[in-house]
């Protein structure tokens, strides 16, 4: 309902506290700031799966030069590429999905691991939850970090031209993506790749493209060409979410300098529709990756993770609450429910459970940061700011950005919940709305979960 680019962070500024949506803000924005590094190095380690001779640095300039092209295009590009990898990449995972399904019967190749039933074999021996109560609360950061990018349809939203349109839709397809793409897949691989298996526990795991449990399966099943099939899936995964980096880090960056809190100069934005200044700023961390070409690289690039190790739970977090304060102001305001032409399935009541959720999450990774799983004893300093960094920046730059603005949490009577709203055609969404209260039962729960 309200057109400005940066999705949460802008919801946040104006719903919940201007200072707090300024540090989630440059926290959110942090993640994307390494992401591409980070993305552009995977990439080529994915490609060394079938060349080991030519150097890694080599990759990460090819890929590189990719995405800018790919960014050049703005939007649009960035539409065209996702859609296309999109589809690619549900494609191969529910003909991974099926496979796996044979694979746990004991349908595989006889000449393969799996020939026989294997079933829950792996979650006995060597079991499911290893490290018991401190290993299974180290994955919450693991698992949301794997699920970064799914809220980029609100930064998409404010460059739609018809978002009552094609907003719903998507939302509700991104949900139904994860539970079915997402957790269905990695509970196929829990049965097929036990956990303790030496290519995914090797101290060479970090190098090593053999490492990826996808890969893994058809290499194990002895389908042949089945795991090239897999790593030719992953590299395009990878080079999606290194586009979606500079897209989610440029928007950011651009609502910010709106708001701002950054200069002015990343305010611009052209006649296509494109932030160049701050588009340029994110194609420009793509040299980071060439950190990793030295031996001390590692290391430099573990600690600009730990900047931005918990920001996509700040992110969820803060969409979480805004939404929560965007429906009291609303209500406070004397709007009803029935002006809002898009309301999410579970309403203030899921916004609830989710925020309450990140919370249990930042618990868990504090304590997994003072006390990680694999070793006995307490954690050192430095490896507890690895794992735990991200709070006391935030916290710094709430403090910072409340010391320069001067504004704090906003009551409901200061919260605006008109200006900047668009225009909606409300005589065809009510027409849609009686079309659709109109259709059977069936097909009204068919448009509730999917249209």
């Amino acid at each position: 309902m309200y057109p400005v680019s940066g999705g949460f962070y802008t919801y946040a500024t104006r719903f919940i506290d201007p200072s707090f949506g300024f540090a989630v803000g440059w926290n959110y924005f942090s993640l994307w700031f390494v992401v591409l590094p980070l993305e552009l190095t995977v990439c080529s380690l994915v490609i060394q799966y079938w060349n080991q001779e030519i150097s890694v640095g080599v990759w990460i300039t090819i890929f590189w030069v990719a995405i800018i092209l790919i960014n050049i295009f703005g939007s649009i590009g960035y539409a065209e590429e996702e859609f296309w990898s999109s589809v690619i990449k549900l494609a191969a995972t529910v003909v991974f999905m099926i496979i796996c399904f044979v694979l746990v019967l004991g349908g595989g190749p006889s000449d393969g691991r799996y020939s026989e039933y294997v079933g829950a074999k792996y979650w006995h021996n060597p079991g499911a939850f290893r490290n018991g109560f401190r290993g299974f609360c180290s994955v919450f950061v693991t698992a949301a970090f794997s699920f970064t990018g799914t809220e980029l349809v609100g930064l998409a939203a404010a460059e739609s031209r018809n978002p009552v349109k094609s907003l719903p839709s998507s939302i509700k397809q991104v949900f139904w993506r994860i539970t079915l793409f997402y957790v269905l897949g990695l509970f196929f691989v829990g049965l097929l790749i036990p956990a303790d298996d030496q290519r995914l526990l090797s101290s060479a795991a970090y190098t090593d493209v053999k490492a990826s449990p996808f890969v893994l399966v058809g290499l194990y099943a002895g389908l042949r060409g089945f795991d090239h099939f897999m790593n030719a899936v992953i590299l395009i995964s990878v080079i999606s979410i290194g586009v979606s980096s500079v897209y989610g880090g440029s928007r950011t960056l651009t609502a910010m300098a709106q708001q701002g809190y950054a200069p002015k100069f990343f305010t611009y934005i052209d006649r296509s529709g494109r932030c160049l200044p701050s588009t340029i700023l994110m194609l420009l961390t793509g040299p980071l990756a060439y950190i990793n070409l030295s031996a001390s690289g590692p290391t430099v690039f573990n600690w600009l993770q730990a900047l931005s190790g918990l920001a996509v739970l700040f992110a969820w977090a803060a969409i979480c609450l805004a939404h929560i304060r965007f429906r009291a102001a609303w209500a406070y305001h004397g709007h009803s429910v029935e002006e809002i032409p898009f309301k999410a399935i579970f309403g203030v009541v899921g916004s609830w459970i989710g925020l309450i959720i990140c919370f249990i999450v930042f618990i868990a990774q504090f304590y997994t940061a003072i006390a990680p799983p694999g070793q006995e004893g307490l954690n050192d300093v430095e490896g507890f700011f690895q794992a735990y960094l991200a709070l006391p920046i935030v916290l710094a730059f709430w403090i910072g950005g409340y010391i320069w603005k001067r504004t704090g949490w906003l009551k409901l009577d200061q919260i605006d919940v008109d200006t900047g709203r668009r225009e909606l055609d409300w005589d065809e969404i009510r027409a849609y709305r009686e079309f659709v209260a109109a259709q059977p039962s069936w097909k009204r729960v068919y448009y509730t979960l999917f249209q």
